[in-house]
């Protein structure tokens, strides 16, 4: 009998060995963000916010009175070193102390700090403008957003296909291509706390598409990793909706009332969908818009450009008949 009992003891250790080891770091996301202001001069703001989803890992938020884009950047510390995920919309440290911000909350002084890997989601200036503060600073390397760089330092052979890693000491970040709002765009995932960091490829807000087919084939990349992996969180690159799913004005630096930033693995899941039923411009689906922006301008252009032709044809015409107007009156008998 005894022996039983420990065999089925040792059983029920082993069983549960995976589940203990596979356990996510737990976190907040409790966050409560400066809602910015129609009028920024009336009222001072900070330009910079840190949430503390635990003690290793950093929500941080450029203020919309900083810029109207308002980015997200996510610091993950690992045991050896730490990564950045984007550096944001703003260049000047005297108007936003990122690489202050975030060398303050690295453990370590001075000489001792840890080394900090600098990488992004995709190469749009709101999310990398910030590059400059971190490329002097010892210990620091910055990873350029471009797609010969994204490609060759995480070793991907077979763009857009693979998954790399970085290896934070006790801490792995999985590194997968979502191109299609950007070529080079690629989304993390941290094996720690479960959070999967989308960047603008999915966010709360407007899905800008700048390739279709790319878009719709990272949905389904996206989709085949995350569906059998634990996720606590979708995290995206801005916020641009309120909690009634209406997106704010392009520009607004005031969101009243604005959608959280966390989504769930089931919003994630159902993005295949959404992206399949886009007709190539503009939709509105699931409480998302999505639109094609080259497919935008060139709609934009051409009807500019046909309002131009239509208004220089009513000039002509216009013209034609004063003068028709002035030869009959010349020719009419006094």
């Amino acid at each position: 009998m005894k022996f039983l009992l420990g065999v089925l003891l040792a059983a029920g250790l082993l069983a549960a060995a995976p589940s203990a080891r596979s356990q996510l770091v737990p976190g907040s996301v409790a966050m409560h963000w400066d809602e910015g202001a129609d009028d920024c001069t009336a009222k001072p703001h900070p330009p910079i916010q840190v949430h503390p989803y635990n003690d290793r890992t950093y929500v941080l938020r450029e203020n919309l009175c900083a810029t109207f884009e308002a980015p997200f950047m996510y610091l993950l510390v690992g045991s050896h070193r730490a990564l950045l995920i984007d550096t944001g919309d703003v260049a000047d440290p005297g108007r936003m102390p990122l690489a202050q911000t975030v060398m303050g909350l690295l453990p370590g002084k001075g000489a001792s700090k840890m080394p900090l890997i600098v990488v992004h989601t995709h190469g749009h200036l709101d999310h990398r403008a910030g590059d400059p503060q971190f490329e002097h600073l010892p210990d620091a390397t910055v990873v350029p957003a471009d797609l010969d760089h994204v490609r060759s330092y995480f070793h991907f052979t077979d763009w857009p296909n693979g998954v790399a890693q970085i290896d934070l000491g006790d801490r792995t970040v999985d590194v997968l291509p979502v191109p299609g709002h950007y070529p080079s765009h690629i989304a993390f995932y941290d094996r720690n706390t479960g959070l999967f960091f989308s960047g603008d490829f999915f966010l709360p807000g407007r899905l800008l598409i700048d390739n279709t087919a790319a878009a719709q084939a990272s949905a389904k990349r996206a989709v085949d990793f995350v569906e059998n992996r634990p996720i606590s969180y979708v995290l995206g690159g801005h916020v641009e909706m309120n909690r009634a799913g209406e997106t704010f004005p392009f520009g607004s630096t005031h969101h009243p009332d604005e959608h959280a930033l966390p989504m769930t693995k089931a919003d994630l899941l159902r993005l295949p969908a959404i992206l399949d039923g886009f007709n190539g411009l503009y939709a509105e689906h699931d409480g998302f818009t999505i639109i094609h922006q080259p497919h935008e301008l060139m709609a934009l252009g051409l009807a500019a450009f046909l309002i131009l032709v239509l208004a220089i044809m009513l000039v002509r015409w216009l013209v034609r008949r004063w003068r028709s107007i002035r030869r009959r009156r010349a020719l009419a008998p006094a």
